[in-house]
């Protein structure tokens, strides 16, 4: 018999779902976690809580001893149906805006869900977007994308790629696209990701880095 945890990531869209499959899955599966994911929907897109939390539902009252959880941007996600997003656009922080999102979320899964099967859930609204992760690591950034390193340093500006705004025009995406025009979220953005590696990504993005704690703390089960 083996110890280890079983795990389910809801995905915004396609890029998060290969991610999740491509790199997460072999990162979480040395430290015994199993980890499967799909999209929200089946289609991903069109995020909403009142969509979302069919999908949630269903699988935390049909899944016994697997825990959930979400992989969704904040940017994007739109204010007046998500839990607590209103009032974490009203935060100055990355991270009140992810501690207020994600209580709030929580709070509302508690309330459709009983204790025993929401216990299993962990909310993860990301800070702001996945392409934030590609800021990790200037050097391989600026090599991968072909730009001078000081044009990933100068975005940055001593922050946290989590800091990266969310507005239409410098969202971590959006920066990304005005430096190089071809690129491809599902291609350019994961190749990138498996070249700086979930380690460097939780040394400079502390609310992912609490995220994947949060979930190599889950109690293990024999199985």
């Amino acid at each position: 018999m083996s110890s280890y945890v079983r795990l389910h990531c809801l995905a915004e869209g396609e890029t998060e779902q290969i991610f999740a499959e491509r790199i997460l899955t072999s990162y979480l599966a040395r430290k015994n976690i199993r980890l499967s994911c799909s999209l929200i929907g089946k289609r991903g897109g069109d995020i909403r809580f009142a969509r979302a939390k069919n999908d949630l539902k269903a699988f935390l009252l049909g899944n016994t001893g697997c825990y959930l959880t979400f992989m969704i941007d904040f940017y994007g996600t739109p204010k007046n149906d998500w839990p607590g997003l209103s009032e974490a656009c009203r935060e100055s922080t990355p991270q009140n805006k992810a501690k207020t999102v994600n209580q709030a979320t929580a709070t509302a899964v508690a309330a459709l869900i009983p204790n025993d099967a929401n216990r299993r859930f962990i909310p993860y609204i990301s800070m702001h977007e996945f392409e934030a992760l590609l800021f990790s690591e200037p050097k391989i950034l600026a090599n991968e994308l072909g730009v001078d390193v000081s044009l990933i340093d100068s975005i940055l500006n001593r922050s946290s790629p989590e800091e990266i705004n969310n507005s239409a025009n410098t969202a971590p995406s959006k920066r990304l696209a005005s430096l190089i025009p071809r690129y491809k979220k599902t291609i350019t953005g994961i190749a990138i990701a498996e070249k700086i590696g979930i380690d460097k990504m939780r040394q400079a993005c502390p609310l992912f880095d609490q995220w994947l704690q949060e979930i190599e703390n889950l109690p293990r089960a024999d199985h």
